[in-house]
């Protein structure tokens, strides 16, 4: 039994770490307030080498953008907090019997610092990255990676959890596995085939994934 499991805004809280990031960043370069909100803009939904090139120049850096990246990566990492009852959640489907597994898009170098930051990297049997695999959700090939990379297959049975409608319930639903939209109080997307289960968070999620296979 395989579970899949989106990383940003679904197991940890990245757009509250990407808040306390821009404004300890803007603090310690001694920028203008303001500057907090062009770095939220700018990374708000993925962030990557260029971007920083990009913030070196707007906001008149003199920093290697190569050093602002690892920079970023080291406080990111230390920004980033599980929401409530994932750890424990999580353990209880791995005792359970089920594979668990990572399946996020992004640069591999901070997705990983993330895991290891918060601690959930033994918690996975595999860990599936965009960038590294050279395929971004929701292509089919994410999710089939995602489940080798894990030492299984896709399977009617797999399940996909995520907070995106379009690259982890959409994407999923395509690749064949049953999926689970973590809505943290949003209404689902009209346009969009609706997921099988709707929740408020992974806590919920896990106890919907273990209910449907008892």
């Amino acid at each position: 039994m395989l579970a899949l499991f989106d990383l940003d805004n679904t197991l940890i809280d990245r757009r509250g770490g990407i808040e306390a990031w821009s404004r300890s960043f803007v603090h310690s370069r001694r920028l203008p307030r303001e500057a907090e909100s062009v770095i939220r803009d700018r990374l708000w939904e993925r962030a990557y080498p260029a971007d920083f090139v990009h913030l070196r120049k707007v906001l008149g850096l003199v920093d290697d953008p190569a050093d602002l990246w690892t920079e970023y990566i080291d406080g990111i990492a230390r920004s980033m907090h599980c929401y409530p009852k994932v750890r424990e959640s999580l353990e209880r489907l791995r005792g359970a019997g089920w594979t668990l597994g990572i399946a996020t898009n992004g640069a591999g170098d901070i997705q990983r610092a993330k895991l290891a930051a918060t601690g959930l990297t033994p918690l996975f049997h595999g860990i599936c990255v965009s960038e590294e695999i050279g395929a971004r959700k929701p292509a089919r090939a994410h999710f089939e990676v995602a489940a080798a990379l894990c030492g299984t297959q896709l399977s009617a049975t797999a399940w996909m959890v995520g907070d995106n409608p379009e690259t982890d319930v959409e994407g999923a639903r395509a690749a064949g596995l049953r999926t689970v939209w973590v809505a943290d109080g949003r209404e689902w997307t009209d346009s969009l085939c609706g997921p099988d289960v709707v929740v408020r968070d992974v806590a919920e999620a896990i106890d919907a994934v273990l209910a449907a296979a008892a």
